[in-house]
């Protein structure tokens, strides 16, 4: 089973910047074709924020783009988002997500346990 552990979340004030890690870990081999960020704010459904496939291809929701960037440091498992100019609406609990094969066979998809981020005005 593959384990995803985010950091980075807490509170900032609109119109500052924060960083997001996620770290994939597993007790056996595996790979990572995508890691994503998605964020779910309060009586919201969870929505993708960014993601980074391999060969570093990323796309951006269109409320981000310009502002958030994600990047992937592939020997440590590990995908990045770095977030500026916050703003409140950005408010929210990010998730990380990754996907591959375990042992070049099974499947996997799997959730961090997600990392809240505030903004105030």
């Amino acid at each position: 089973q593959v384990q995803l552990v985010e950091s980075g979340g807490g509170l900032v004030q609109a119109g500052g910047s924060l960083r997001l890690s996620c770290t994939a870990s597993a007790g056996t081999m595996f790979s990572i074709y995508t890691m994503a960020w998605y964020r779910q704010a309060p009586g919201k459904q969870r929505e993708l924020v960014t993601q980074i496939r391999s060969g570093n291809i990323t796309n951006y929701a269109d409320s981000v783009r310009g502002r958030f960037l994600i990047s992937r440091h592939n020997t440590k498992n590990t995908v990045y988002l770095q977030m500026n100019n916050l703003e409140t609406e950005d408010t929210a609990v990010y998730y990380c997500n990754a996907d591959g094969h375990i042992n070049g066979a099974s499947y996997y998809n799997e959730w961090g346990q997600g990392t809240q981020v505030t903004v105030s005005s």
